[in-house]
């Protein structure tokens, strides 16, 4: 029986072909779009070396890892719902918030380079005066007219919030 995450030797002549099998990994934190804590995935050797390893998103899944692999489950069941009640709190704050933006305009009316989505969340964290992850704007279009906005934002996987953006014309 091979081991998870063992390298198979072919010797054929003076040559030897190693064949990288993938690791099989038990997650011991959320990863987004990878898995959640407590699966276990099959990963490339890489990912697991040069990413989930150093890290220490993920172990090597072996008999001693599995055995813990309950407790790993209840951990992350708990981080995930702590994480979701501050997310549902700053969703609350931010659904009546407008903000304003002012940037210069051409003579078109359009604005010199867009307003993005990284400037709203700037914005955003001035006036609820906290820090906010820039990554939440990810899915935003910039603004390129002066004008009155729904941004949607997208806190976690299943929550969303609402801000207004006045985007106007700088004096």
């Amino acid at each position: 029986m091979v081991a998870y995450g063992a390298t198979t030797t072919i010797a054929g002549g003076d040559n030897e072909f190693r064949e990288a099998l993938p690791m099989m990994m038990l997650f011991l934190h959320d990863v987004p779009d990878q898995a959640r804590a407590g699966e276990i995935k099959r990963v490339s050797r890489g990912y697991a070396r040069n990413y989930l390893l150093p890290k220490g998103l993920a172990e090597l899944a072996t008999d001693e890892t599995l055995k813990r692999l309950d407790k790993i489950k209840v951990e992350g069941d708990h981080q995930r719902a702590r994480e979701t009640q501050v997310v549902e709190e700053l969703a609350e704050a931010l659904d009546n918030l407008t903000v304003t933006i002012q940037g210069r305009i051409t003579p078109t009316g359009r604005y010199y380079g867009a307003i993005s989505g990284i400037r709203i969340a700037d914005a955003i964290g001035e006036a609820l005066e906290r820090q906010i992850d820039r990554r939440i704007t990810n899915n935003v279009e910039p603004i390129r007219e002066p004008g009155e906005y729904e941004v949607v934002l997208n806190l976690s996987s299943d929550i969303r919030a609402t801000v207004n953006v006045i985007a106007a014309v700088e004096e």
